[in-house]
């Protein structure tokens, strides 16, 4: 029943972020173009990543993030050949793990206990924002996380292992917390497993930067975004080896990030952080915290999924622990009502289950509305340069390009966002300069309504 109703909530919050035109072409358009490539048995193209990042319109996502295992969900598009096809699939990944977390829990707790903290991990704000945020290769790494370290838990440490490695088919920054799985099983007294899967990680990490991304048209170093620290990883590793200070510093500056984690581990009671299983989300928090990206450092985005069934095992670990040892029988239940009744508040106030209760989650304004008129006007077959928010309403039957600053890609159709600023544009103002610059290369309006404007070259 909880696993249903899992999946059955993170598919509506999805499909009504979708309907209410709050996602972007980055990466909704990203996701749903690759799938149709693979859904032809055919290499996974995205055209809107490709000429966005300047790699052509026949570049394989393959060389950007290293997700093959997402090509397990193409036949979902030989029966319905749209996005929410992705957002459902997604939550019923994250409803898997469900059960698992069930398990891991009752073995540790008991029945009653386990059912609270099953909820938890199903009503987290991770989940709940990686499914506003449409599909990611997350949605593989939360079950196959939880079950890795649901066998490591339970003992079998060749079955987690197993499982631990296939997570190496959902991102190449997963060979890391691969190489941490294996040292944490090797300290357990599987030494020989451990090493050899911790080796196993870091040197498909090196494959897949190297070699792999390479070879599918990427570039190894194009996320490259930790020159605070040097301009190469043996250099940022210097750096952080010489001045820690100044690293400690970089890691926790601006507060935006001191903000992320207390989410992260708060949320938890902070009992993550009394177990050594919190080593595997260093990999993870590192990559963003030193990165000169915002978008890593803040809650608004899917990175916090892959971090939260680490988070969860690591919390059970420590009050389990801290029961047996100080004898306190009622604690994990308190901490797990105490988790439950935050993250249930949480929702209600900031995340997208309160909308889904008051219904407001499926209302259109005027803006909404006027977007999904704009879309109607693009004809079936064509390229449109596509504000980034209404991309993914066109994307299953036209080519859709992400609307740049004066850079024009060849479209004869465009949707432009006079009212409000979108990706990738700085300001609204550099979208009405787009506008302008439209219309001086002999583009026309055929569309004007609450901010959405529609251009076509040469009228209708």
């Amino acid at each position: 029943m909880l696993t249903a109703l899992t999946a059955t909530v993170h598919s509506l919050i999805a499909i009504s972020t979708y309907y209410r035109f709050v996602m972007g072409s980055f990466d909704v358009v990203i996701f749903d173009q690759v799938m149709r490539g693979y859904a032809s048995l055919s290499a996974p193209v995205s055209t809107v990543k490709g000429v966005h990042d300047g790699f052509g319109p026949n570049f394989s996502v393959l060389g950007d993030h290293f997700s093959p295992i997402n090509a397990l969900l193409a036949p979902l598009y030989w029966i319905y050949d749209h996005p929410a096809s992705l957002f459902v699939a997604q939550s019923v990944l994250f409803a898997a793990a469900v059960p698992i977390v069930w398990v891991a829990a009752r073995r540790l707790f008991g029945r009653t206990t386990a059912y609270i903290v099953a909820t938890a991990f199903a009503l987290s704000f991770p989940l709940q924002v990686a499914s506003i945020n449409g599909f990611h290769e997350v949605a593989f790494a939360v079950p196959l996380t939880v079950l890795a370290l649901e066998r490591l838990q339970a003992g079998r440490y060749r079955q987690a292992c197993l499982v631990a490695l296939a997570l190496l088919l959902v991102k190449e920054d997963m060979g890391l917390v691969v190489a941490v799985f294996g040292l944490i099983v090797a300290a357990r007294g599987r030494r020989k497993l451990g090493l050899i899967t911790a080796g196993i990680g870091v040197a498909a990490f090196a494959l897949v930067m190297l070699v792999l991304i390479p070879a599918a048209g990427g570039q190894s170093d194009y996320y490259w975004m930790y020159d605070q620290l040097g301009s190469g990883p043996a250099e940022a590793l210097g750096h952080i080896i010489v001045h820690p200070l100044d690293t400690i510093s970089i890691a926790l500056h601006p507060g935006t990030k001191l903000v992320t984690l207390a989410w992260l581990f708060g949320m938890l009671g902070f009992a993550a952080l009394g177990s050594p299983l919190v080593l595997l989300t260093m990999p993870l928090l590192a990559e963003r915290m030193f990165s000169t990206n915002p978008n890593h450092w803040n809650i608004e985005h899917h990175y916090d999924a892959f971090l939260w069934p680490i988070l969860l095992f690591a919390a059970m670990d420590t009050v389990a622990r801290l029961s047996e040892r100080r004898r306190w029988p009622g604690l994990p239940r308190h901490w797990a009502i105490a988790t439950l009744a935050a993250i249930v508040v949480a929702s209600m106030l900031r995340f997208p289950l309160g909308d889904q209760v008051t219904g407001q989650a499926w209302r259109l304004g005027e803006r909404e509305r006027a977007a999904a008129a704009a879309v109607a006007m693009i004809p079936d077959g064509v390229t449109v340069e596509a504000d980034n928010r209404v991309g993914p309403h066109l994307t299953t039957r036209s080519t859709v390009l992400l609307l740049l600053d004066q850079t024009p890609r060849g479209a004869d159709w465009l949707i432009v966002d006079t009212q409000k600023r979108s990706f990738p544009f700085e300001s609204v103002a550099e979208q009405l300069d787009r506008l302008a610059m439209a219309r001086a290369d002999g583009f026309d309006v055929v569309f004007d309504r609450s901010g959405y404007v529609v251009l076509h070259r040469g009228g209708r």
